[in-house]
């Protein structure tokens, strides 16, 4: 079995970071330029050894990098001393030259140097452990690399700037003011004060709960502009589905045929559609069949429409009217407007052969996928599961702690700390070790 990113991560920050990591922190492959980042307490006196003097703190210096008396490259070297840096630690940065022989020789000029290799994520973790960063911006690194569209770039962005660390950050003040007025109450419960601090505490505990819930009812608006929205085409066999997703597409992603039935299973493919990553199912036509194959590809269909967020009917404008039942269509349109016969019903009319209302088509799909992922007024956008997830568990002791009886303070103030330690974890306040290798174990090696 292989081993999994973090499997071979000391279970304490502390031990982790007693050890010099190196990484290559560019994308792999020949390239004009290939960066090498190497963090920990020997960084210096590694790009002593393989560079002599050190360069001024975050200025490039040119220099020949030799290893055994062996030259390996000319390049520029960036010295960050610690806490100054992006891991909080030591950090040198190698920019050499892009080619294969180059690389593999600084990487193995390091490895002989006694510095290991650093596991996927282990510098944005370690810029964490030192309080570099928070959880949601070091999130927020990885949506940066993984960006496709403008508009996931503009969220990851938005996000690394700390704004949904701010908002998740206020509501643990509001909690610690809430559970002040709770501690109060105990406090001071013999001494006529305890009853409005009571008051007080449920007041704001409140007030959270209507926070809370407005922000977990949008529809996943950000989760679904980080990965990508799901768009399901559906429609009757010679509908043109496989037409249109070539002309999405603007290639031959699919296989179009006049033999009825030629789709038979689920075909997927991603776009960039106005600046939103969609993910577009081509499925089986929509009819009664005997063929068990061809039917299996009707169920799939159906149930890929009842998973995804937008659905497109494509219906043959030139054959009498159906119903489908079964499926409640986001956007109707209507192919074939390009032949006689061709019947104009509710909904929009294009041909995909002449390729009139494509363009029509593309901008009213384009509004529909932003209607869905913009993010209303000025509150950043919930982006991970995990993020609702401890939301949700806040929300429920919220709820919880306001049927504590007024003369059991105790009770209330419980579940405000059980509220306060999950939003906490959001942004890594409590409980970090737990969190560190679900939060980094799908980052790129080298950040």
């Amino acid at each position: 079995m292989g081993r999994r990113p973090g499997d071979d991560w000391p279970a304490k920050g502390k031990a982790l970071k007693s050890e010099t990591i190196f990484a290559l922190a560019s994308a792999p492959g020949r390239a004009g330029v290939a960066v090498v980042r190497v963090s920990g307490p020997e960084a210096g006196a590694t790009l002593r050894a393989l560079g002599g003097e050190l360069p001024l703190p975050r200025v490039a210096g040119l220099r020949t990098l030799k290893h055994r008396g062996a030259e390996i490259d000319r390049a520029l070297v960036i010295w960050f001393p610690g806490p100054r840096s992006f891991t909080g630690e030591d950090v040198a940065e190698f920019h050499i030259h892009g080619g294969r022989a180059v690389r593999e020789a600084l990487l193995g000029a390091l490895a002989a140097l006694g510095l290991r290799p650093a596991e996927p994520g282990e510098f944005s973790r370690r810029a964490v452990e030192h309080g570099r960063l928070d959880l949601t911006r070091a999130e927020a690194i990885a949506d940066l690399v993984d960006a496709e569209t403008p508009a996931q770039l503009r969220q990851a962005l938005r996000q690394y700037d700390g704004a949904l660390a701010a908002l998740y950050e206020n509501w643990r003040a509001e909690l610690i003011a809430a559970l002040a007025h709770a501690e109060a109450a105990i406090d001071f419960s013999d001494d006529g004060v305890g009853e409005t601090e009571f008051d007080a505490a449920r007041a704001g505990a409140r007030k959270i709960i209507g926070t809370i819930e407005h922000h977990l009812d949008d529809q996943r608006r950000g989760e679904a502009l980080r990965e990508g929205l799901r768009l399901t085409i559906l429609g009757p066999p010679n509908a043109g589905k496989s037409s249109l997703i070539n002309a999405l597409a603007q290639r031959d992603a699919a296989i179009v045929s006049e033999i009825p039935g030629t789709t038979r299973d689920v075909i997927e493919l991603r776009l960039n559609l106005g600046g939103y990553l969609v993910h577009v199912a081509d499925t089986a036509g929509l009819r009664d069949t005997e063929d068990a194959v061809e039917a299996e590809g009707v169920r799939r269909a159906l149930a890929q429409a009842k998973a995804s967020d937008l659905v497109l009917l494509l219906r043959d404008g030139t054959v009498p009217y159906t119903d489908y039942n079964d499926v409640a269509p986001d956007l109707l349109v209507w192919n074939k407007s390009d032949l006689a016969g061709f019947q104009k019903r509710e909904g929009l009319a294009l041909s995909l052969k002449s390729g009139d209302g494509v363009p029509e088509l593309i901008f009213a799909l384009t509004a529909l996928v932003a209607e869905r992922l913009e993010t209303k007024g000025d509150a950043p956008a919930l982006t991970r599961p995990r993020h609702r997830a401890a939301l949700g568990e806040a929300l429920t002791s919220l709820r919880h702690s306001l049927s504590a009886p007024s003369d059991q303070p105790e009770l209330f103030a419980e579940d405000l700390r059980l509220a306060l330690r999950a939003v906490g974890r959001i942004t890594g306040q409590v409980d970090v070790e737990e969190l560190l290798d679900q939060v980094f174990r799908d980052f790129c090696i080298g950040k």
